[in-house]
């Protein structure tokens, strides 16, 4: 640590720079002693000088690459610790020797499986619906950015469990979140995985159906909402449940704020027309 301290004026910014400034200062002492001895003697062979000057200089630009390339894994390994202490998700650690580097990257590697698994919990847990398991208002608005990034057709469902607030009050609060998980539950697994579902709030959630159209999500919608009106496992005792559902196009994430307020119009229509059904807002 002394001479590491020491030299620290060289180049204050650059670990790198500074070993291969003392290397190159390394490189040339035969050279330095050749011309003192030659000075002191007077004896100057001028071919020896130029040889030994030459061979020098090649040698110096061989090892600074070398050693250039041999402090690319240190560099390497820095930035990865970097971005582990930012929380960012770290690629896969390369695999050095059985040396310094080697167990550099090793320990790398242990720090970035260590903190990953952590930081997909957090990450999970904050984009998750405690209650049903699903996601939630955030975890919907993340995948949607990622899958509207290509544009292209794309439906936009609210989903509203009817006459909710009397389930809860006829039957308690344990029978409605019972309720909210069974049909996050449905709603999963009557979609295609590349849709995304989330609880959206209260007893309502929204679907996106990517590279879907209108029609095609009405007839998904459809197909959804009778098979829960039909369902007597849904923890309401003989009670049916039904929901209503509003539709909205969106072409992009821009867009979504847009597609929600549409279809929470068509969610509203569809309340006010008797419930248990799914519209969609004329443009």
């Amino acid at each position: 640590m002394r001479f590491y301290r020491a030299t620290t004026f060289l180049f204050p910014r650059s670990f790198e720079h500074r070993i291969l400034f003392v290397c190159f200062g390394a490189v040339h002492v035969p050279l330095i002693a050749c011309i003192v001895l030659q000075a002191i003697t007077g004896q100057w062979q001028l071919t020896t000088l130029v040889t030994l000057l030459v061979a020098t200089l090649i040698g110096t630009g061989l090892g600074l690459a070398a050693i250039h390339a041999l402090l690319a894994p240190l560099s390497q390994a820095t930035a990865m610790l970097q971005a582990i202490q930012t929380g960012e998700r770290v690629p896969v650690v390369p695999q050095g020797a059985n040396d310094l580097v080697g167990r550099l990257l090793d320990g790398v590697a242990t720090a970035a499986n260590e903190s990953a698994a952590p930081i997909e919990r957090l990450t999970d847990a904050a984009e998750r619906d405690p209650l049903t398991g699903i996601r939630n208002r955030r975890g919907f608005l993340d995948a949607a950015e990622q899958v509207l990034r290509s544009r292209g057709n794309a439906v936009l469902a609210i989903i509203d469990i009817d006459r909710f607030k009397t389930i809860n009050d006829d039957f308690g609060h344990d029978t409605g979140d019972a309720l909210l998980r069974s049909l996050a539950k449905r709603i999963e697994d009557h979609l295609r995985r590349s849709d995304i579902a989330a609880r959206w709030g209260g007893e309502e959630f929204a679907v996106l159906l990517p590279h879907t159209t209108l029609d095609e999500a009405r007839l998904v919608m459809e197909r959804l909402r009778a098979t829960v009106a039909l369902d007597k496992g849904l923890g309401v005792e003989d009670r049916a449940v039904t929901f209503s559902c509003g539709l909205a196009p969106v072409r992009s994430f821009a867009q979504l704020a847009d597609a929600t307020k549409q279809a929470d119009e068509a969610l509203y229509a569809a309340k006010n027309a008797g419930r248990n059904q799914v519209h969609v807002i004329d443009s």
